[in-house]
């Protein structure tokens, strides 16, 4: 049960269900699907505890990460949390556990806040930058905009001393305005940061509609026009690294900058869509079904329910190993000779979309931004990673490059 192979699992107790209608929302339109029964939208203290003593036994290591989102896992209520947190200390065993939540904000009160900081988890809050950004896709049911009140929660948070962080999608309505978002997020919510992409398609009307299943080519299902485009994509990155990279290295966490970092030390990527395999990052729907991933909450990447087989069997099931190694084993010619492979890995396999029209296997949506962004910052990236294995503070890059663009301006004017 418990040997070397460690999986995550994010946990999602109320399934798709949430508070709000984000226009982008992979997950909206799975709530007719998965939560059809309203009475049983919450996972039941039955499946919550088979969930938390399974995982912690699972685990073969000395600290377990436990992540709950939604959906918005708010709607489960605080005495769903209380319970949650108590079943894991019955069943520790010794282990440190840890807890993250992602949300969207609007129900964070003093309750709340009290509840985080009493057991140290670990908030992220979802925010697309100022206000304009935010509430141009951010809406809840009644498309009321939602930016008061999200940073409404991060007064709350700070007021209470909760360590929290920005999740900020990055889509068509503020792709165009990097700095703007960047420096909002830094100066008025968190240092701390991460920018996800946002990457859907939907069928034709005509079929239907719905969300595009990764294996549906692009012909019978287009990317939606809220999403992140390549180039636009890349110039984001880029023009945050630029300002980041010479003021803010060691005060400003930027997820995708330290990720980087990692491939220039030659160290296997922490976050999945840049990790050479995958398929060790599992979702848990409410019912106990099992998925091969967040997204691909799909009928035929289901792997069946921790109530009919232990959650340890079915991480290890052949058809999730098979799952995983996919991603490396069917890069596309561009990917293997690419100079930034060792950064990129294809990126995730969910937003690598096939053409009927080519013979050659699915590229990145977004490969032509990414190639941009690491290709951008090759050399502050070389000189980090040398800082460090000499035993050197990385922020050092920033008097370093300010020396270059010097040199560099000493040119120009010549």
């Amino acid at each position: 049960m418990n040997g070397a192979y460690p999986f995550h699992v994010l946990a999602k107790p109320v399934g798709p269900r949430c508070n709000l209608r984000c226009a982008y929302c992979f997950y909206v339109e799975k709530e007719e699907d998965l939560c059809a029964d309203a009475s049983s939208a919450i996972m039941s203290e039955a499946t919550l505890e088979r969930f938390v003593r399974d995982y912690i036994a699972s685990q073969p290591g000395a600290e377990v990460p436990f992540a709950w989102q939604g959906g918005e896992p708010t709607l489960c209520g605080i005495a769903f949390f209380e319970k949650a947190f108590e079943l894991q200390r019955r069943y520790a065993a010794g282990k440190r556990i840890t807890n993250a939540f992602q949300t969207n904000g609007v129900l964070i009160d003093e309750d709340w806040a009290r509840l985080f900081k009493q057991h140290n988890v670990l908030v992220g809050i979802s925010i697309d930058g100022p206000e304009s950004a935010h509430d141009q896709y951010r809406r809840d049911r009644g498309g009321h905009p939602t930016f008061n009140r999200v940073m409404r929660a991060v007064e709350i948070l700070k007021r209470h001393e909760v360590p929290f962080n920005a999740m900020v999608c990055i889509h068509a309505g503020n792709q165009h305005i990097p700095l703007e978002v960047y420096r909002f997020i830094r100066d008025h919510v968190s240092p701390f940061m991460q920018f996800i992409p946002v990457i859907e398609r939907h069928g034709a009307e005509e079929v239907g509609g719905r969300l595009a299943s990764p294996d549906i080519p692009l012909e019978e299902a287009a990317v939606d026009g809220f999403s992140a485009s390549p180039k636009p994509f890349g110039r984001f990155l880029c023009a945050i690294f630029d300002e980041w990279v010479r003021r803010d290295v060691g005060r400003v966490f930027v997820q995708q900058f330290d990720v980087a970092l990692e491939a220039w030390l030659g160290m296997p990527s922490t976050l999945c869509s840049h990790a050479a395999t995958c398929g060790r990052a599992l979702a848990l729907e409410h019912n106990g079904d099992l998925y091969a991933c967040d997204h691909y909450v799909f009928p035929e990447y289901r792997l069946g329910n921790i109530h009919d087989m232990p959650l340890w069997e079915l991480a290890r099931l052949e058809r999730q190993r098979a799952f995983g190694e996919q991603k490396r084993d069917r890069l596309p010619a561009a990917c293997r000779v690419c100079s930034v492979r060792f950064a990129c890995q294809g990126g995730c396999p969910k937003d690598r979309f096939r053409s009927v029209k080519s013979d050659d296997l699915p590229r990145h949506w977004l490969c032509e931004g990414y190639k941009m962004f690491f290709t951008h910052i090759d050399a502050a990236m070389s000189f980090m990673a040398k800082e460090l294995m000499r035993g050197r503070p990385p922020a050092n890059v920033m008097a370093w490059i300010r020396e270059q663009d010097r040199k560099l301006s000493g040119k120009s004017a010549k």
